[in-house]
């Protein structure tokens, strides 16, 4: 199982690498990583918080965090759905 500190590092380097910025708001962006931890460490994937589950892993597969929504609602809306990822200034 990863810690928290690794699985922050994976999606600081996703957002790097996607020219995305993290929620400027740190409490709220801590509050978005606790609860990607928590589902992390419940059931083996970091699904999105935002997202519900079905409890099919093949259909909950692009709920897992970055989700396959994510690009789209940045480009459309400056920032994800659970305001992890914002579109960089």
């Amino acid at each position: 199982m990863r810690s928290k500190e690794e699985m922050i590092a994976g999606l600081k380097k996703y957002a790097e690498a996607k020219n995305l910025a993290f929620n400027p708001d740190k409490e709220q962006l801590e509050a978005v990583f606790d609860k990607i931890y928590k589902n992390l460490t419940e059931h083996d994937y970091q699904y999105c918080p935002c997202r519900a589950r079905t409890g099919n892993l093949q259909e909950d597969a692009k709920s897992i965090c970055p989700c396959i929504y994510h690009l789209d609602e940045v480009e459309q809306q400056g920032n994800c759905l659970c305001r992890l990822y914002f579109k960089k200034e």
